[in-house]
């Protein structure tokens, strides 16, 4: 008897385990705090952002807001740029490559926002220089870590701009005494003024590196001072030093860097003036909203601590035990009532005391009291015009609410209830005269009344009914894959962050159908209908300074972010794309004719929340003309996925067709080949500026092709498509270059031994179809050798790009190296944080998008005419399962197999349209009926 009772409980146990294996493979879980931004977990309703680090004594919720930006409502092209078209064209034809780029950076680049003169300010915090000499009081300054590669920013001074002396000293060698010196200090951001013992002994006024030689004459016995006025105008700031941490900055005689004394460390610092005039920028960056801490007392020696992320149902929570009593915090962000919603519950009543803060790194923010339980943080934002109100409310059961200074204190709850909710001036890309307040109070009135269980509960109900319509499963049955394994040692037992370190060298194939899943709860939790786009970090960004401004790069990054849209069955999500577009359709108006003098719309490499569209940043990579044309490609696949005519004929058509115009008029004959082709502009962001890029060449093929097929359907505009047809014939075509290499410019210049994160002339192949096994096979193998001599390694983001490459090539194997690639810690290089984030580095969401699309194009294809099923599926995904994954022809498909082998495939032909699969290169042929519903086996016969 007593042996049956052990069996029986070995079995229950085994059974709670598989049962928690189950419900964590939708999990991201930990065992700590995060400490950095990179380790919190992100929750989101396409308009409010949250990363929580879940600390125990002090809880920060850092929070966005989609809508506050920099900037205002402005002029981005610049007027009569269109006269220097044509003398830019010909420099080009004529090889003249840099005087091309000079007329074009000179007369052709986009408006910069208004920039005041310096001078006046340089004089006068230059004018001082007491504090440059050897003996200056220094001691009661305050310490900065220097240097500090990407700005001061990264060592807790986000808003610092302005005027800053750094100091410190070191002792001198006796025997360096009759030697001069080299202080290598690298670049420092923008101009410094650097003094050694009270002597000026260099000055730049740029961001190249700083090597000063010290004449042996300043220096003394003992020790010696360096002071650097450091004058920062905007952006990253401060002492960057070297990127390659490894290298100090330091000081070292003539010829003699190997015995360099180091000056990495605390220095001294004081800030003279952070008002400096303000800089012309291109664009506008994304800003942080503000913080929420949640302070605790008395929290020594808590212990079963855990933090988790349930992308099932988009719920994170906080749980540990202190002095016998069992803690939780839930948080997530409603779209349903437009709140981030926290709730902090207790195993004893009486147990919930905290004080909870609210602040921002926008300089002279406010917070002020509503009533006895809420308060309002207002924040505008330093270069632009936008203002943000966030109301903080808070209900609890038992226990006393105050406010004090400012916060918001809750004493011996049994419950409490907190609830953010955050508006900005913003009303569109034209307009900033919204109420900042309206949505934070309409927000708490739809919460009024309600339990929390009911918020969470619609909450939950709202978010699966996009969530639940895809699921994928990765790895053996558990109980077969872990059947000679103990349950203890399963991965879905480990945390997170140690799965991600065993992935790239382990069997854990459910980590990415995780990592999967995790991309599509991003896009949920970045853009719904109704919001603006996810932009380069979805809509989570701590600085205000963010890298590349957080804004939408639109030649490869904002498009790669949808790429999961339709293939993985979030269709919906795609739309604050489109609005985008229709918007930036707008403003590209202007573009066309102030640059081109040319009809229709044209987008740039960028744009932002006011919808830029003139050319940006550098004219060797700012010009850049197929931005629209790429983004019209996303119009066009949500049809070809949907079959939706109303879409097709009242939004995406009359857009395609405007940029359609745009390059009928654009396009001119190379005077060499007589091919129309694209100039000037660039492949993407190297080379230069030239005439004829392949990328270009594919996307506005694409676009033309796309607007035909599109006429056809809706039986309009005969005369145009019978242009575009002959237009389309007449542009340069792909070439296959002597390397056997997809060429990438009009000339057969590629190296070989180019590693660019770009891969821009493979556009065609992915995310284009016009270069196919079927139909252009040598230009594929061709696609392929350019692929093989670029290289694995690459940026985050490049490696999801080269996933649905390789899945394209169907070449599983080499496909799931970049998985692998993708999903590891980030070290040196890409990879992923621990918070699964994609890593550029810096954060880069759109390579989770690109990762989690390409594992769903390594699973299926249907950019020709037939649905490929499983067509790369690697060794280590033998054994699988995905439901709902979408192909074009608006057909919704379910797929099992076991051992590397298709077990069935089941088909929803919402559209009725003919059915063409194929799977091991045999394919099948059938009519389907609207709505029907049909299951085939694994030679594809219908069951």
């Amino acid at each position: 008897m007593m042996v049956n009772k052990k069996k029986y409980f070995v079995a229950i146990l085994f059974l709670l385990t598989v049962k928690i294996a189950i419900a964590q493979d939708l999990k991201l879980w930990y065992k700590q705090p995060a400490v950095k931004w990179t380790e919190a977990l992100p929750v989101g309703n396409g308009r409010i952002g949250a990363m929580l680090f879940s600390g125990v004594e002090n809880d920060r919720i850092q929070f966005n807001e989609e809508t506050l930006w920099s900037g205002e409502p402005r002029k981005y092209s610049r007027p009569g740029a269109s006269k220097y078209l044509d003398s830019i064209r010909n420099l080009l034809f004529a090889g003249k490559q840099k005087e091309a780029e000079a007329m074009a950076e000179k007369q052709f680049m986009g408006l910069k926002s208004f920039e005041a003169d310096k001078s006046s300010w340089i004089k006068q915090v230059t004018a001082d220089i007491k504090m440059a000499v050897a003996n200056f009081d220094d001691s009661k300054w305050k310490t900065m870590t220097v240097p500090h590669w990407d700005g001061w920013e990264t060592v807790g001074f986000e808003t610092l701009d302005g005027a800053v002396w750094l100091r410190t000293t070191f002792v001198l060698p006796n025997n360096w005494s009759k030697k001069d010196l080299v202080l290598d200090l690298n670049r420092i951001r923008d101009n410094d003024y650097t003094y050694v013992n009270g002597t000026l002994v260099g000055s730049q006024q740029n961001t190249e590196g700083r090597k000063y030689t010290v004449d042996k004459k300043l220096l003394h016995k003992g020790v010696n001072s360096i002071a650097i006025l450091v004058l920062n105008f905007s952006n990253k700031g401060g002492m960057y030093g070297y990127k390659d941490t490894a290298q100090h900055v330091g000081i070292y005689p003539v010829k003699k860097e190997g015995d360099k004394i180091s000056l990495n460390g605390q220095w001294k610092y004081y800030v003279v003036n952070d008002n400096p005039p303000p800089v012309g920028t291109y664009q506008a960056d994304y800003q942080p909203f503000g913080d929420l801490n949640l302070q605790f007392e008395n929290t020594t020696g808590f212990t079963n601590y855990k933090r988790e992320l349930d992308i099932s149902n988009a719920v994170a929570a906080t749980s540990y035990s202190l002095s016998n009593v069992d803690y939780k915090r839930e948080y997530f962000v409603s779209a349903v009532n437009q709140a981030l919603v926290i709730n902090l519950t207790a195993s004893k009543k009486a147990s919930i005391s905290f004080n909870a803060v609210l602040s921002s790194v926008h300089r002279n923010y406010t917070v002020t009291q509503l009533n006895n339980n809420t308060i309002i943080l207002s924040v505008k934002v330093r270069n632009g015009v936008l203002q943000g109100k966030s109301y903080l409310q808070i209900v609890t059961k038992g226990g006393a609410v105050a406010i004090n200074n400012g916060q918001l204190t809750i004493n011996n709850a049994d419950e409490a209830t907190i609830y953010l909710t955050a508006g900005t001036t913003y009303k569109n890309y034209k307009d900033v005269s919204a109420d900042a307040a309206a949505p934070c109070i309409k927000a708490l009135a739809s919460v009024k009344g309600k339990t929390y269980e009911q918020i969470k509960s619609a909450h939950v109900s709202e978010y699966q009914k996009w969530f639940n319509t895809f699921s994928i499963k990765l790895g053996a049955n558990l109980s077969e894959q872990f059947k000679n394994v103990s349950p203890l040692d399963w991965d879905y037992l480990l945390p997170t962050n140690e799965r991600l370190e065993q992935f790239a060298n382990g069997n854990d194939p459910s980590f990415a159908a995780l990592y999967t899943q995790y991309g599509r709860y991003l896009l949920i939790a970045s853009s719904r209908p109704g919001t603006r786009p996810a932009n380069l970090q979805g809509i989570w960004n701590d600085l205000t300074n963010p890298p590349w401004g957080s804004k939408y790069t639109t030649n490869i990054n904002a498009e790669m972010n949808y790429w999961p849209a339709e293939l993985l069955n979030l269709s919906s999500m795609h739309e604050p794309l489109f609005k985008m577009i229709e918007e930036l359709a707008v403003s590209g108006k202007q573009t066309a004719k102030d640059h081109y003098n040319a009809p229709g719309w044209v987008l740039h490499h960028n744009t932002d929340v006011w919808r830029g569209t003139a050319p940006i940043n550098a004219a060797n990579h700012g010009i850049w003309v197929t931005g629209g044309a790429w983004l019209c490609q996303h119009l066009w696949e949500h049809y070809l996925f949907t079959q939706d005519k109303a879409f097709l004929k009242n939004k995406a058509y009359p857009i395609m067709k405007e940029a359609a115009l745009f390059f009928n008029n654009f396009l001119v004959k190379d005077p060499v080949t007589g091919y129309l082709i694209s100039t000037p502009s660039n492949s993407p962001e190297q080379g230069g500026l030239v005439a004829g890029p392949t990328m270009d060449h594919q996307i506005i093929r694409n676009l033309f092709s796309n607007v035909i097929a599109a006429g056809e359907v809706l039986n309009t505009d005969a005369a145009l498509r019978k242009i575009l047809k002959e237009k389309y014939q007449q542009i340069a075509p792909n070439q296959i270059g002597k390397y056997g290499q997809l060429q990438e410019w009009m000339k057969d210049v590629d190296d070989t031994t180019n590693k660019h994160r770009h891969i821009s002339h493979l556009w065609g192949m992915y995310p284009g179809n016009e270069i196919n096994f079927d139909v252009t096979p040598a230009l594929m193998n061709a696609a392929k050798h350019s692929l093989l001599y670029r290289g694995d390694a690459a940026t985050g983001w490049s490696l999801g790009w080269k996933i649905n490459c390789w899945a394209r090539f169907k070449d599983a194997e080499h496909a799931f190296t970049m998985v692998k690639m993708l999903i590891s810690p980030v070290k040196a290089g890409a990879g992923s944080y621990p918070n699964l984030f994609d890593a550029h580095p810096p954060f880069q969401i759109d390579g989770n998008f690109g990762g989690a699309a390409g594992i769903g194009e390594m699973l299926l294809q249907s950019h020709t005419e037939y649905i490929d099923i499983l067509p790369a599926l690697p060794a280590a995904f033998a054994n699988g399962e995905v439901k709902g994954i979408c192909a074009r022809g608006s057909f919704v498909i379910d797929i099992k197999w076991i051992n590397g082998k298709l077990e069935y495939v089941k088909v929803l032909s919402k559209a009725g349209l003919p059915l063409q699969l194929r799977y091991n290169d045999i394919p099948k042929y059938y009519t389907t009926e609207k709505n029907g519903v049909y299951k085939f086996d694994a030679s594809l016969n219908k069951l």
